[in-house]
């Protein structure tokens, strides 16, 4: 079995073995704690630039398939692991993780303890981190570590999203078209608003206001995607148009980010992040609390408790972390905007934020 080594950019070192493509990877450090769904999370463009540590002791159980992809490649700078599976065991599997991770160039580590790397990154932060199988000096690796860019001031929306525009149609009748920005959208986004009737034009992040009227949309969708949501100049200014034009305007997580810029707020970067799929979150508008899927190092800073005023008019705090109290949703009061930090689309899973989705077609609605 061939050697790996992990070098964090504070200079710890875990030894372990190579798992998925020998050779060397660079990028942010950061975990999660789902205990499943690691395929949607390998896939998931938010992940781009990241070297993902899985909480989870057993990662690989149930293989992969050729239906749980939540865009076209791994997106992952890296992958670290304690116990990989040794063989997958569930009826829809078509391979296994190992093997997909090599197909597609994926340099990752396993044998290591995960529970003391999580422990360390909740202590300092998430931090830039390199994994080899190729050199195994620890000085030689770190001196690379902390040559690589940092996540804070990365603009990397370009990378992930969409060289041209496609369209997901509605399922059964058509009933609305939205007009999404892929700043690095999930396919579950699109799915889940098929099955409300809705036909979705997906765009490149580049795109223009003209270029996203010319679909007649309903309503416009800021997605998710990686990167430092301060270098996003230009979805900034195209959602303040958006909210000119009195379109409703949904976004999720980097999206939430970019709404909550162009209604005059600051972003900043969380020490650790929120990642997995058991985060909880106080629906303030219901008084609900929902157990939500979550991939954003950056937040808004918004204050909780009052009505904000904007260019845009009222604007107000709508869904709160219960960890940490970062803000995770904003609802416009006087323009038909609205967001959530995390991730309702909930691939893999939970399903308590579903019903965003059906408040966004009410928005629509009222709006008719």
């Amino acid at each position: 079995m061939t050697k790996a080594i992990l070098v964090l950019e504070d200079g710890r070192v875990f030894h372990g073995s190579a798992y998925g493509a020998v050779g060397e990877t660079f990028g942010e450090a950061v975990f999660t704690t789902g205990m499943t769904g690691y395929q949607e999370t390998l896939t998931d463009p938010s992940y781009h630039r990241q070297v993902v540590v899985q909480t989870a002791p057993m990662i690989g159980n149930t293989g992969v398939n050729a239906e749980d992809d939540e865009s076209d490649k791994i997106w992952v700078a890296g992958y670290v692991v304690r116990d990989p599976a040794r063989r997958p065991s569930n009826w829809r599997s078509t391979g296994d993780l190992g093997s997909r991770l090599e197909a597609e160039g994926i340099v990752g580590i396993s044998g290591i303890d995960t529970r003391a790397l999580t422990r360390h990154l909740r202590s300092r932060g998430a931090m830039r981190v390199g994994v080899s199988s190729v050199d195994l000096d620890p000085q030689s690796l770190l001196a690379r570590v902390v040559a690589a860019p940092q996540m804070a001031g990365a603009d990397l929306s370009a990378e992930v999203t969409t060289s041209s525009t496609y369209t997901v149609s509605a399922e059964g009748e058509h009933r609305y078209t939205v007009a999404a920005l892929d700043l690095g959208i999930k396919r579950n986004v699109a799915r889940r608003l098929a099955a409300r009737g809705v036909t979705t034009h997906i765009f490149p992040a580049s795109s223009s206001i003209e270029e996203l009227l010319a679909v007649s949309p309903d309503a416009v969708f800021f997605s998710p995607g990686p990167g430092d949501p301060a270098t996003a100049d230009g979805p900034v200014a195209l959602a303040r148009e958006v909210m000119r034009q009195r379109t409703p305007l949904f976004g999720i997580c980097f999206g939430s980010q970019i709404l909550g810029r162009a209604l005059g707020f600051g972003t900043y970067k969380l020490g650790y992040g929120h990642r997995g799929i058991n985060q909880p979150v106080l629906d303030k508008t219901t008084g609900k609390v929902e157990v939500t899927s979550h991939n954003h190092g950056f937040a808004v800073d918004a204050p909780l408790n009052t009505v904000i005023d904007t260019d845009f008019g009222g604007v107000e705090v709508s869904h709160v972390c219960l960890n940490d109290n970062v803000v995770e949703g904003l609802r416009g009061i006087d323009v038909p905007a609205f967001t959530v930090q995390y991730h309702p689309e909930a691939a893999a899973g939970p399903h308590d934020a579903d019903y965003l989705f059906d408040r966004f077609v009410e928005l629509v609605e009222k709006k008719g």
